[in-house]
């Protein structure tokens, strides 16, 4: 296990900790008013390092039976045309989010509910796995992190450990900003403020970029595979 394959994973793990589930989304939570609930912040983030954690055991240890089964499935002109129309409708639906949407008073109102420590936590545990699952499509440095494990030689334990690894550095960020606002609430709120506001800014525009960038390679991909231009 090389200090350069640890530092690598490090890396991709504090990218993917930027993503809306790990990191927007709890500092959402964190600037309801009131007492931060801390177990149900907990609840929130355990759920989506569970989701991860075993996205990343079903690609690493059943990647290769995955693709023996598939076989060359994808490259069948009726799935190529599928794939051409997909990349084609994320493209043109990327422009539909120009970050010029602002968000209601209702979407405030469902994150106060949602916090508070009279609603079920079925609610948390459910946001966080819509939240993973959105994010499933473009999870690439998690893909890059598992490509690495996939060809690192390790053993299976090692693999599983590092994997594990990855998940909590991926929620570690939003750890220490709750553990900042329940210790220092007067200090990091007006940050968190800031923080919410920014990504409230940038998360559509960036999603629209996402979507356009992956609808654009998916119908490339198509295009060059069918022959449409050759």
């Amino acid at each position: 296990m090389s200090v350069g394959l640890l530092l690598s994973l490090a890396g991709l793990a504090l990218v993917d900790s930027t993503s809306i589930g790990t990191l927007f989304i709890p500092v959402w939570l964190l600037l309801s008013p009131g007492r931060v609930r801390v177990a149900r912040l907990l609840t929130y983030l355990g759920t989506i390092t569970a989701f991860y954690f075993a996205v990343g055991l079903l690609l690493v240890l059943g990647g290769a039976q995955l693709a023996d089964v598939l076989g060359g499935a994808m490259d069948n002109r009726p799935v190529l045309w599928a794939q051409l129309v997909l990349g084609v409708g994320l493209f043109a639906l990327s422009f539909r989010y120009d970050g010029k949407r602002k968000s209601g008073g209702a979407a405030l109102r469902w994150r106060d509910r949602v916090a508070a420590g009279d609603s079920s936590a079925r609610w948390l545990v459910g946001l966080a796995l819509l939240a993973a699952l959105a994010e499933v499509a473009t999870m690439l440095p998690y893909l890059g992190a598992i490509g690495l494990l996939t060809t690192s030689g390790l053993g299976a334990g090692s693999v599983v450990g590092l994997l594990a690894g990855y998940c909590l550095v991926m929620v570690l960020p939003a750890v220490l900003l709750l553990a900042a606002r329940v210790a220092w609430p007067r200090l990091v709120e007006p940050v968190l403020a800031r923080l919410n506001a920014w990504i409230m800014r940038s998360s559509s525009s960036m999603l629209g970029w996402i979507l356009g960038i992956a609808g654009f390679l998916l119908a490339r991909d198509a295009v060059v595979r069918l022959g449409l231009f050759d």
